[in-house]
């Protein structure tokens, strides 16, 4: 069986699902996948080098805002 954002286990009743890829370098991208819908991802070109931050709502699972945080340009 599929599992919400290709996780290995379903998560228990009232948890949320989520899965964060932190990439390799600029060859793999990195991802943050929420309850089975992307937030960020290089196909959304929404991320960037350093830090990638994508803030939800802890009761409703609501996408609040997402960011990036360039830790190398300062």
């Amino acid at each position: 069986p599929r599992h919400k954002c290709g996780n290995q286990k379903s998560c228990p009743q009232n948890y949320f699902a989520f899965k964060i890829i932190s990439g390799a370098a600029n060859v793999v991208g990195p991802s943050i996948c929420f309850e089975d819908m992307v937030f960020m991802s290089s196909v959304k070109n929404n991320i960037g080098r350093g830090l990638n931050i994508a803030l939800v709502n802890g009761t409703s699972g609501q996408l609040l805002k997402t960011g990036t945080f360039d830790m190398y340009s300062g």
